[in-house]
């Protein structure tokens, strides 16, 4: 079984960088941290994401317009204004693209302090680097698989930073359960977030888009916010303050 750990380690380690790094630091900053554990972080999400590693700069650009513009046809993605889910994709791929290669100008406000290593960030985001991830993933599997359909379980290891984002900006804007009436289509995936470690509370964090922790019901486990106050505890990290206005 060690094809399920590796794709359980990859899945949950690149959604924890996904979730840790690009959406709460990246785009919402909200926490702050050393210039040297911010390149580190870099590194890391580099290693865990893989083949489908995202930019912290084009990522937290991007979300911050989903934010401003959420359900309206300037979102990044929506189901509201993308005819299916690779419509979106498409789109989000783009739009992302764009804003990572400077292709297209940015309103100022979504690129305040949006960290940026751009020497770091053109390899990472190189064919050569991604190539390199997927053959590596292809040797994993040819040197560990015992089983037919474990192969099966290979194109989610090149894709994972997509998949994670489908999760959350199409079913997350679709299924689910809201605890706030909202102009918009966010929703709660899940009453306890085991699945996508918190980036699952779509409804609550579009309600406290600078909350540090996207659970608000007792049961809604935050398990990326737990992991946040540990490193806040060991002073990795530095959790900002925020007052939540009811």
């Amino acid at each position: 079984m060690i094809i399920l750990l590796f794709v359980l380690v990859l899945w949950y380690g690149g959604l924890f960088f996904q979730s840790f790094f690009l959406h709460r630091y990246a785009a919402h900053q909200v926490f702050t941290m050393s210039k040297t554990m911010e390149r580190i972080t870099f590194i890391l999400t580099w290693i865990f994401q893989g083949s489908s590693y995202l930019s912290a700069y084009g990522y937290g650009i991007m979300h911050r317009m989903h934010h401003a513009y959420t359900d309206t046809e300037k979102d990044p993605h929506s189901p509201s204004y993308d005819a299916n889910v690779f419509a979106m994709m498409w789109k989000t791929k783009t739009i992302y693209q764009d804003i990572n290669k400077q292709r297209i100008s940015v309103d100022e406000r979504f690129t305040k302090n949006v960290p940026q290593w751009k020497s770091f960030d053109s390899f990472a985001s190189s064919r050569f680097s991604r190539l390199l991830w997927i053959s590596l993933y292809i040797l994993f599997f040819a040197f560990f698989a015992t089983a037919w359909w474990q192969w099966l379980l290979l194109p989610i290891t090149f894709l994972m930073a997509p998949i994670h984002g489908v999760i959350i900006n199409w079913f997350g804007h679709i299924y689910g359960y809201v605890n706030f009436k909202m102009k918009n289509t966010s929703k709660n995936l899940f009453r306890f977030d085991f699945l996508m470690m918190g980036e699952g509370y779509h409804n609550n964090h579009h309600k406290y888009a600078s909350r540090a922790n996207f659970g608000v019901k007792w049961y809604e486990i935050d398990v990326t916010y737990l992991i946040i106050k540990v490193l806040d505890a060991v002073g990795f990290v530095q959790l900002k303050p925020v007052r939540v206005k009811r």
